[in-house]
């Protein structure tokens, strides 16, 4: 295969799953696995490409980010609450990949461990729509302290890929009361430091192993990656409003149990 048709892949693999509870991480790994490639050598790549994702959140709530940091300024309880939240939440996966990145490092190689997380994490999803409880807090400005605090430990299990880091801040949110919407809201906007900083961590230890002419990869990687995600973005709220997760979970069970049953015969 050629290497330009695998980047096309892994960014529209990468824009269409990073918003999606069904982990952009793990699928990234399986594309990887199923053109022939290997997974390790690309590893990096599929990090590299978050940015373009992670534009896309930026774009699409530009406004957002424009009131909070006028309001900062201006001293205002909303944008201070919303800026705590966002840096609570991101701080535990802060300290989580600070101690065990090595081992991480060692996971992001394993497609059968993405296969198992995959199916697990659907299972997970089907349990917690049926059992959550959320109320309604109109914005991630009103999300409590205790709320973004498990959120932030929620999103720690991400690092195993296949949980899907969207999939365990949403979920995370709504298990302690928070209602979809912002439930969605809230992991979008944690998805911009976070992404850039796993993104920024994971080129200055391993940069140098970049293969010759990967740069340019990357930067078409990422900005197929921003043009699929605003799409994705733009339409997960509305799904989720009308449909909840089940689809979601029940495409991850489909997905994982394929992935291993491949991954068992070849």
């Amino acid at each position: 295969m050629p290497i330009l048709f695998l980047v096309i892949i892994l960014g529209i693999v990468e824009g269409l799953t990073e918003y999606l509870p069904v982990s952009s991480t793990g699928h990234l790994i399986l594309a990887t696995e199923l053109a022939g490639f290997d997974a390790e050598r690309w590893a990096l790549f599929n990090v590299a490409i978050q940015p373009g994702a992670i534009l896309a959140v930026v774009v699409l709530y530009w406004r957002t980010f424009r009131d909070v940091i006028v309001g900062l300024f201006r001293r205002e309880r909303s944008a201070w609450t919303f800026t705590r939240n966002v840096l609570i939440a991101f701080l535990p996966a802060v300290v989580i990949a600070l101690l065990i990145g090595d081992i991480i490092d060692l996971m992001l190689e394993s497609a059968i461990i993405v296969a198992w997380a995959l199916i697990i994490g659907g299972v997970a999803i089907l349990i917690i729509e049926k059992l959550a409880k959320p109320v309604e807090c109109a914005g991630v400005s009103n999300v409590s302290f205790r709320q973004a605090v498990g959120v932030g430990i929620a999103q720690c299990l991400a690092m195993i890929p296949g949980v899907s880091r969207s999939g365990a801040t949403i979920l995370g949110a709504m298990s302690l009361g928070v209602d979809r919407k912002t439930a969605a809201e809230f992991s979008f906007f944690l998805a911009v430091p976070t992404l850039s900083g796993a993104t920024a961590m994971q080129l200055f230890r391993h940069g140098d192993t970049l293969a010759e002419g990967m740069i340019g990869w990357i930067l078409i990687g990422s900005l197929i990656s921003f043009l699929v995600a605003i799409i994705v973005v733009k339409a997960f709220i509305s799904i989720v409003t009308r449909y909840g997760f089940a689809p979601f979970a029940w495409y991850r069970i489909v997905a994982g149990t394929a992935a291993l049953v491949w991954l068992t015969l070849r």
